[in-house]
C-alpha cells in the first residue's frame, strides 16, 4: 500500500486523522499555515502533499483546482464535529484512495433520505 500524504483543512476536524492510520496526515496548524487564503494555502499544499480534505464546498467554485499538483475531498457533513464525519470514514478512505492531482471529490457523510411511497 502507497502512504498517502492528507492536508485536512483549517475546518476539517483534526480527530479526522483516526480515519487514517497508515496514511502521513497533517492538519493545516501543524504545518503553521493558519494565516493562508485558500488559493496560497493550495499552492503551498501542492508541495508536501497528495491532497487536501476539507469541508469547504466552494473551494472548487473559487480556485481553478485541475491546474494545481494536488487532489481535493470534500467532506459534505453538517458541522465540524467528529461525530459527523465517522459516518463517512469508509467513503473518505476510498476517496482518498482514487483522488487525482487536480480533481474534486464530494463525500456525503449521511445517506440520501429514501423517497417516500405511497
Amino acid at each position: 500500500m502507497r502512504i498517502i500524504r492528507i492536508l485536512l483543512d483549517k475546518c476539517v476536524n483534526a480527530g479526522v486523522r483516526a480515519a487514517f492510520g497508515e496514511h502521513f496526515v497533517r492538519t493545516v496548524s501543524q504545518m503553521g499555515w493558519e494565516g493562508l487564503k485558500d488559493g496560497p494555502l493550495v499552492r503551498r499544499a501542492q508541495e508536501s502533499f497528495d491532497l487536501m480534505l476539507t469541508i469547504d464546498g466552494n473551494l472548487k467554485n473559487q480556485q481553478k483546482l485541475a491546474k494545481f499538483g494536488l487532489g481535493v475531498v470534500v467532506a459534505r457533513v453538517p458541522d465540524n464535529k467528529i461525530g459527523s464525519f465517522q459516518p463517512a470514514f469508509e467513503a473518505i478512505r476510498q476517496a482518498v484512495e482514487v483522488v487525482k492531482a487536480g480533481e474534486v471529490i464530494g463525500v456525503d457523510a449521511f445517506p440520501a433520505p429514501a423517497a417516500k411511497t405511497r
